[in-house]
């Protein structure tokens, strides 16, 4: 035990810490994804939020040490979104077929996303910040940031609203698209991409390419979308307000 907490005392005062303890937790988490048959409850970036979270939590580990090291997985997001074109070029055949239908559903479901979750806050209350923040929460994280900071959000908030909006998608939003009657993969992957970005569509990558290659175009056009029309909402808001 003496020799644990000597290696853990080592390693918190080194970049190290964030980096071994983010991929530990997830080939961990991974493991055990598996192990329940690729089970949505048991979704492996959720179990390594927890994971995490509970550690740094017990060890009294503030985030700023953990992020030293962290901050290189962080970086790859960028790389990581795009790497999802790989599976988009290879169904490119299936795109140019419905191209019409995909941009109309996801210029509307954009919006949605927008308006509906802004609206829900307000009525409850919410703070003109926490709106803002919550604007963005729809679209994959580096983009969410950088559009949370040029409307006057909070980027650190937005974060964590999108990470909580792609786990929330990734665990029930297969089941809803099923209740509803939503059979067609392409449906699917445009409603996963557009609801919950790069965790559902990561989610969907792993269960069937086709429904995946969607989530990831859903994903990226709507993140195109939002950062042009957003900007222009909180304008026209900003100006009847005023």
């Amino acid at each position: 035990m003496d020799k644990l907490f000597d290696l853990w005392h080592h390693l918190a005062h080194s970049p190290l810490l964030g980096l071994c303890l983010t991929l530990g937790c997830f080939v961990i988490s991974d493991w055990f994804y598996k192990k329940c048959k690729l089970s949505p409850l048991a979704n492996p970036v959720l179990l390594s939020v927890v994971m995490v979270s509970l550690i740094l939590w017990l060890t009294k580990t503030n985030y700023q040490t953990y992020f030293e090291g962290a901050k290189y997985i962080h970086f790859l997001l960028g790389p990581a979104t795009v790497a999802l074109a790989v599976p988009l070029y290879k169904n490119l055949h299936y795109v140019k077929a419905s191209l019409l239908p995909i941009a109309f559903t996801i210029l509307l479901g954009g919006l949605f996303a927008i308006i509906s979750g802004v609206g829900i806050a307000a009525l409850l209350g919410a703070s003109q910040t926490t709106l803002l923040s919550l604007a963005p929460k729809s679209v994959t994280a580096p983009v969410a940031m950088g559009l949370s900071e040029v409307i006057g959000g909070t980027p650190s908030l937005t974060a964590v609203l999108v990470i909580l909006c792609g786990i929330i998608g990734a665990i029930f939003g297969g089941a809803v698209l099923s209740l509803v009657g939503v059979k067609d993969k392409k449906a699917r992957g445009i409603a996963i991409g557009i609801a919950s970005h790069g965790i559902g569509t990561a989610r969907k990558l792993t269960i069937d390419e086709k429904t995946g290659a969607f989530a990831g175009l859903g994903m990226g056009l709507n993140a195109l979308v939002t950062a042009i029309v957003l900007p222009l909402l909180m304008l026209l808001w900003r100006t009847l307000a005023g």
